[in-house]
């Protein structure tokens, strides 16, 4: 059997979450990373996805790490830039409209995946790292693109807050925002809810 020590430095290297193949890697077979869950030593978080037993991983890793495709999306990439103070219920994910629906049903961590045109997927996405994993969101001017185009999903008071937070960052770029609102034909929307507040 492999070392303790050496599974747990693996684990770490990956954010705490690791793939079937890359316990394979390791040298435990199906049957050895079967026992180490029976022992409790390893927890399955979906098929093919594990963490230790023992730890408590960052749930932005695990989403990471079991879809990497995925971008952090509406109210959760607000939360991120601090524009509202509302934790969601679920993670609000994006994904490709094209992929297989089931993987996303998962216990945990609760998620909310929106399907999108692939083409939209890899407009304006920044990264942020996390326990060294890479994790996908949308930048603060998409998301606030985001948030005009799903307006009716969100309270009134969470849209609001988020918008004159938005115009407070000095970090905002409101070049990009209108270049992100010409994609998807929401300029007019755009300069009304936002531009107003710029002059």
């Amino acid at each position: 059997m492999v070392e303790k020590s050496k599974i747990a430095n693996e684990f770490a290297k990956h954010g705490g979450v690791l793939k079937t193949s890359e316990l394979n890697v390791l040298g435990l077979s199906s049957r050895q990373i079967k026992k180490l869950v029976d022992e409790g030593q390893l927890s399955k978080i979906k098929q093919g996805f594990y963490e230790l037993a023992d730890e408590v991983n960052p749930e932005e890793v695990i989403i990471a790490r079991l879809f990497p495709q995925a971008v952090i999306f509406l109210e959760s990439a607000l939360l991120h830039y601090s524009y509202t103070d509302r934790i969601p219920t679920a993670w609000q994910i994006a994904v490709d409209r094209d992929s297989e629906k089931s993987q996303y049903d998962i216990e945990y961590p609760l998620i909310e995946p929106y399907y999108q045109d692939s083409k939209f997927l890899n407009i304006g996405v920044a990264t942020f790292e996390v326990n060294g994993v890479e994790v996908r969101i949308f930048n603060r001017d998409r998301t606030m693109c985001d948030i005009m185009r799903y307006e009716k999903k969100l309270e009134k008071e969470v849209f609001s807050n988020a918008v004159m937070r938005y115009i407070k960052d000095p970090q905002k770029n409101i070049r990009g925002l209108f270049e992100y609102a010409d994609i998807f034909n929401i300029t007019k929307k755009v300069q009304s809810q936002i531009g107003k507040w710029l002059s």
